[in-house]
């Protein structure tokens, strides 16, 4: 499996995001994120679109219908009002797996993974962001709450707290399940162009 796949089957995708999903794109005309994708469903996007929240950058073929108005589906709306990003990353479960790319700390693999702290909670070891590392659960079972050097384990990088603009970065490795061609322009911007 790819590291796409891993990461991808960790983010549910809600059922009306799966047809005609909108790309949501800050006033800077990036995304509000990139892992998960920042999109709304066709509903929500039509309905910012009538409360003049949002300019339509790109459409879908597909129309929705009134008995009194026709419209094309949104496949790209940028905000008119620019949203703050978060000043820092917030400590969870999924941000920690972003932060460590879905691979164990310890092993490297990739699939199902829990977390681990490296200093053993039984031993003052806080749940904090320099102290949890992703960790698959042949490794999380092999060190329980023994110390690195006691367990003969080694971590691969030294954890410590992302900015919220590192976990964007990482995210952008990940591609989303769907991709309409009107996205890859806003997705990919500052991409090197091909000679």
């Amino acid at each position: 499996m790819t590291e796409t796949s891993f990461a991808t089957n960790f983010v549910r995708s809600p059922g009306n995001l799966r047809e005609h999903p909108a790309l949501v794109l800050n006033a800077d005309y990036r995304p509000l994120s990139y892992f998960p994708l920042s999109l709304w469903p066709w509903q929500e996007a039509v309905k910012a679109a009538f409360l003049d929240r949002v300019d339509i950058l790109a459409e879908y073929d597909a129309v929705a219908h009134s008995p009194s108005f026709e419209m094309k589906l949104p496949s790209v709306v940028v905000l008119k009002d620019y949203v703050q990003p978060a000043r820092r990353a917030a400590f969870t479960r999924f941000n920690l797996f972003l932060r460590d790319g879905f691979t164990c700390q310890y092993c490297g693999s990739q699939g199902e993974m829990t977390f681990d702290h490296v200093i053993p909670r039984a031993r003052g070891g806080r749940t904090t962001w320099e102290n949890v590392v992703a960790s698959c659960g042949p490794c999380n079972l092999h060190k329980g709450s023994k110390t690195l050097e006691r367990a003969g384990m080694v971590l691969r990088k030294v954890p410590r707290q992302p900015t919220p603009g590192e976990l964007q970065n990482v995210g952008r490795r990940f591609q989303p399940n769907f991709m309409h061609k009107s996205w890859i322009d806003f997705l990919y911007w500052d991409a090197e162009l091909d000679a």
